[in-house]
């Protein structure tokens, strides 16, 4: 249940597609993993711990199916210690995780199983909606201009019970592999043994893994529980999604130009002064710099990756000269980082671009003279070079996993996502009263707050500033240093909860004035 507030969208009933086989596998990988965590409660518990946990599950059980009466399964979990309620509750939970990553597992295995087979594509998929679109009569002019225009942004809120330690999410995400690998059954049997092994070390290092600090979560802590799933989860589907729609567009309509990133995110974590008292300027200022921080480490990867495969000799094939410009602008800009290994590059000029661009991304990072200034700067040296791949035959030759991180960029720039910001519009009053000195401003009926507000943005002086109205200031500080440091793009929406009137809003104005 500790995953970000977003919708789930269940995948529809498999029907034509599901099999007999295919449900057996899962019915296989459920009976290991329960079985996994049985032995590792009897291991770190106990016989006589393991089997109240199977009594408590078979009074369930036989509840839920026989509709018998509440009174068994009551008698055995009333009057239990706090400790061993505890133990109960994290040993269910142990196994309800391990059954849902199963399941996360099959739906993987069930689209696959549409993919190999011949029949229809699967309902819901983009494939299908794309399909009926043009049976419905849209052409594909007409869809090309609502794609243009389409803009999704999944939004993570803050809740701070939920902020999952990420060791543990590196746990399940190694289990998930496991289950992966052997998805149609075509390891060897040491193969399988080896895996179950690797998943029982996962499971039971999270047995002995407390869920969360023993301090009270920190919004650093909520901030690291979303950028797990922005930069380690959705950074890699990003591309393959768009990919999907543009595979979906050309398989309905036989063509399909390139399409731009329908997708955003955002986040009120670190942004939401409302939610929680202990967000403001310092919090707000803490995420932006984290999340800048795991987009560009996630990029340095891309680029060290992308130098493996993008190892052209200028004695097999061209290279722009505009290439060959930027490489001798960056020798200069970063001398100490040219003059490593140069001789060994020196025929492989996509390899030493791409070597300065990492360097110049660490750059970034260190907040140095040779940082890239915007994304924009990083993405067009990645344009630089797939502009030269494509006029020298190099469309097979690395320009897809090239395009992969260009997608990226341009979804996750230097922000990674939206910071969007919300504060109670009593706040607001409470800081305006004070910097112009009239206690009683916010108890006024919104006409006569208006003209005030109208004044100070005009550029009246108020300056009034103490206790009440510095916190309120320094997040606005803090937003003309963001915007200026990260982007435009690095803050959303300023929400202001409570809002009565045009006032409302006119105090932000002001306060930002």
């Amino acid at each position: 249940a500790m995953r970000p507030n977003i919708p789930r969208v269940e995948d529809p009933p498999l029907r034509s597609v599901e099999s007999p086989a295919t449900d057996i596998l899962l019915r296989e990988d459920v009976k290991q993993l329960g079985a996994l965590v049985g032995e590792i409660l009897a291991e770190q518990e106990g016989a006589d711990f393991l089997s109240q946990v199977e009594t408590i599950r078979v009074a369930a059980i036989q509840r839920r199916e026989n509709h018998q009466s509440i009174d068994t399964l009551a008698s055995n979990l009333s009057g239990l210690a706090l400790e061993k309620a505890e133990g109960l509750v994290r040993a269910f939970a142990l196994w309800f995780q391990a059954v849902n990553l199963a399941e996360r597992v099959h739906r993987i295995r069930r689209r696959r199983d549409y993919q190999k087979s011949s029949a229809a594509s699967q309902p819901g998929s983009l494939a299908a909606i794309i399909k009926q679109l043009k049976m419905d009569g849209v052409s594909l002019n007409e869809l090309l201009v609502v794609l243009q225009r389409l803009h999704i942004e999944p939004v993570f809120t803050a809740h701070p019970t939920e902020a999952i330690r990420r060791a543990l999410l590196d746990k399940e995400s190694d289990v998930v592999r496991r289950l992966i690998e052997d998805i149609d059954r075509a390891l060897t049997p040491d193969e399988r043994r080896k895996g179950r092994e690797r998943m029982r070390v996962s499971l039971t290092s999270a047995w002995q893994t407390s869920e969360m600090p023993s301090e009270k979560p920190s919004v650093r802590d909520e901030m690291e529980h979303v950028g797990f799933y922005l930069s380690e989860v959705l950074y890699r589907v990003l591309p393959t999604f768009q990919e999907a729609l543009e595979e979906a567009v050309t398989m309905a309509y036989g063509q399909c130009p390139p399409l731009p990133n329908v997708l955003q995110f955002s986040t009120w974590v670190g942004g939401d002064m409302d939610g929680n008292p202990n967000v403001g300027a310092a919090t707000i200022l803490d995420t932006l710099n984290a999340q800048r921080e795991m987009v560009l480490n996630a990029y340095r990867r891309d680029v060290t990756g992308l130098r493996t495969v993008l190892t052209q000799s200028t004695g097999r094939i061209g290279v722009d000269d505009a290439v060959l410009k930027r490489i001798e602008h960056y020798r200069q800009l970063l001398p100490h980082i040219s003059s490593r290994h140069a001789e060994r590059r020196v025929d492989m000029p996509y390899v030493e671009l791409l070597g300065l661009i990492g360097a110049r991304l660490n750059e970034t990072t260190n907040n140095s003279s040779a940082a890239y200034e915007n994304a924009d700067e990083f993405s067009a040296d990645l344009l630089l070079v797939d502009a030269s791949l494509q006029k020298h035959r190099g469309e097979h030759a690395g320009r897809f996993g090239l395009g992969r991180i260009i997608r990226r960029v341009q979804c996750f720039g230097f922000h990674l996502a939206t910071l969007d910001l919300r504060q109670d519009s009593a706040v607001h009053d409470s800081g305006l009263s004070e910097l112009i000195s009239q206690p009683d401003f916010a108890q006024r009926p919104s006409n006569e707050r208006a003209p005030v507000l109208h004044a100070l943005i005009r550029g009246d002086a108020a300056s009034n500033e103490s206790t009440i109205a510095k916190p309120v200031l320094d997040v606005f500080r803090t937003l003309r240093e963001g915007r200026e440091r990260f982007g435009a793009r690095a803050f959303g929406p300023y929400i202001v909860s409570m809002s009565r009137s045009a006032a409302d809003a006119l105090a932000v104005l002001a306060l930002a004035h």
